[in-house]
């Protein structure tokens, strides 16, 4: 059967919504009535709130459990937890998040986001609630589940309810709530282990989002399709869905195991990372036969397009390292705690925060997003390669300085790159849904890859010192700090006899940082490269689109996506 001209049998079957005949003479996505223009601005206040929330919870559980894993591994007597508690979460986010999109696509965004919210729910209470390690691995899995819906669904839903140049604005304030949520993520996480109990890093989830469910429920007004369950798991695209999963789980495995649980140079680690690329290749070629595929391969059709999502690799490794190897240069080489170090870093901080909302003001205001790349590229080039004169000692005025240049560089591009992308001309506004959770998707994994490539060359820098830190402290010492063990070690700094002895260790990790920084630097050069390739629009529409979803829409999409049109450009 020929997948692609023949009707999918869901079709024939579903009592689907009909588009009216406006909708079927345009492509989907024609500009109709706005639902912001329905809301008031006090509930477009409250339903962001919501959204924020959704988002902040989603991405503080990336990071809240940093301070809080040595009490939890005590309390569960099992070191298992030092790999599983955060990898499970990883793993089960980045591989849900494709399919997520294409499920609203089906189904409606309203209902999944819902969805996600329970999802989410359900895995913080089964942590909160864990008996076991076991357990609560399992919880972190569903939790991650659901955060991989929060934290795409929310974009996809902002691109839905707002026009190209006015999201902009909507997106700086996610943007602001993920490095706000993902920085603080240690000293919250830190501080209630101390407080009160481990226990309470999930329970405050709880109501949070029982609330975020709620507001969801009476504020967010989207054309939600009455599709019947059984035509709208005929329709999804299972084999391509399970395979990304499976190409997730392997990939993000070898990056989480090599030079933690085994050596890079093992077979188990090797062979993980192989296969991962091996199956992501294999699904790419089921997204060309596929009827409604999670990720359409045109959107990789285009310079302009790829140039894009190379920027949000330049943009997206660098925040996670940052956010990972400052606090780990003020452990290994200023003698600061855990908690203390996330707090040195409120001035990078803070300066995402506000320039990633002031890049969305931007681009409201002006309608150009290409302006805030190129600052933020520049800036970020300037600012991380500022941190590699950090001082050995305690220098606030550059320690506090390069920081803030730093993170403003990183501020202004969290939305230039998703907005550019979804005002291509070969993306039309009912592809919001699966290009929105494609860049979401690139952008997971470009975080783990980050932190994996920075520890590399921190384990690696570590192994070059292995002559110094042996005569500074005896072959069996200096194992200790050298190799995928330097990064777990840090805390036993502090535990040598002499002074003369922490100074050489701390000069080690001083240098060794150092190189990450240079690996920082050049990785936003690649953003560079690619900035001129990107399609330039002076102004974008002010024209909001409304996406419709559900199985006609789907199947009117495949229909349109067979015949190429470039969108007209158009200047608001």
């Amino acid at each position: 059967m020929d997948t692609k001209s023949e009707l999918h049998p869901s079709l024939k079957e579903a009592p689907v919504q009909p588009l009216s005949d406006e909708s079927l003479d345009s492509p989907p996505g024609s500009p109709s009535p706005s639902p912001e223009k329905k809301r008031g601005k006090l509930e477009t206040t409250v339903l962001m709130v919501a959204l924020c929330m959704s988002v902040f919870l989603a991405a503080l559980d990336m990071t809240i459990l940093g301070t809080a894993l040595p009490t939890i591994a005590e309390h569960f007597q099992s070191i298992e937890v030092y790999v599983w508690v955060g990898s499970a979460f990883l793993l089960a986010s980045g591989a849900s998040m494709p399919t997520w999109g294409k499920l609203s696509d089906i189904w409606g965004r309203k209902a999944l986001l819902l969805l996600a919210t329970a999802v989410f729910f359900l895995g913080s209470a089964l942590c909160a609630a864990a008996t076991s390690s076991a357990m609560l691995i399992a919880g972190r899995t569903v939790q991650g589940v659901g955060s991989g819906g929060l934290l795409s669904l929310v974009n996809i839903v902002i691109g839905d309810l707002f026009s190209p140049r006015d999201r902009g604005v909507y997106y700086g304030i996610i943007g602001m709530m993920w490095a706000l949520a993902s920085s603080i993520g240690p000293v919250i996480g830190g501080a209630l282990t101390e407080k009160v109990s481990w226990r309470w890093c999930f329970y405050i989830n709880l109501p949070v989002s029982a609330v975020t469910f709620v507001v969801i429920i009476l504020t967010l007004h989207l054309q939600t399709p009455k599709t019947p369950i059984v035509a709208g798991l005929k329709a999804i695209d299972w084999l391509g869905s399970l395979t990304i999963a499976g190409a997730t789980t392997l990939f993000l495995l070898g990056l989480q195991f090599g030079g933690v649980k085994y050596a890079w140079s093992s077979p188990a680690v090797i062979c993980l990372i192989i296969f991962g690329g091996i199956a992501f290749i294999i699904f790419f070629f089921i997204e060309s036969r596929a009827r409604y595929p999670l990720m359409p391969l045109r959107i990789f059709a285009t310079k302009s397009n790829l140039a894009l999502l190379a920027i949000n690799f330049a943009h997206a490794a660098p925040f996670m390292e940052a956010g990972f190897f400052i606090p780990t240069y003020f452990q290994a080489v200023l003698s600061a705690s855990p908690l203390l170090s996330a707090v040195w870093l409120f001035p990078w901080i803070l300066s995402v925060s506000f320039f990633t909302a002031g890049g969305g003001i931007y681009i409201k205001k002006t309608g150009r997003y290409f302006d805030c790349m190129v600052f933020s590229l520049l800036t970020s080039l300037l600012g991380y390669a500022l941190l590699y004169n950090l001082p050995n000692h305690k220098g606030w005025a550059k320690i506090v300085i390069y920081q803030l240049i730093a993170g403003i560089g990183s501020g202004m591009n969290f939305q230039a790159p998703l907005v550019a992308l979804q005002s291509s001309s070969i993306v039309t506004a009912q592809d919001n849904g699966t290009v929105t959770a494609t860049y979401s998707f690139i952008r997971t994994l470009t975080y783990a890859i980050g932190v994996v490539i920075g520890s590399a060359i921190l384990s690696n820098r570590m192994n070059s010192h292995r002559a110094t830190l042996e005569d500074a402290l005896g072959s069996t010492l200096a194992e200790r700090f050298s190799g995928r063990d330097a990064q777990a070690n840090i805390p036993l700094i502090e535990s040598l006899p002499t002074a003369a002895q922490r100074q050489t260790v701390r000069q080690a990790y001083y240098e060794s940082i150092q190189t990450i920084w240079i690996q920082v630097a050049c990785i936003i050069v690649i953003g560079l490269v690619a900035l001129p390739l990107v399609e330039r629009k002076r102004q974008l529409s002010r024209t909001h689109e409304e996406v419709r979803t559900g199985l006609e829409a789907e199947e009117h999409r495949r229909t349109l996506a067979q015949k190429p049109k470039v969108k007209e450009e158009e200047e608001g």
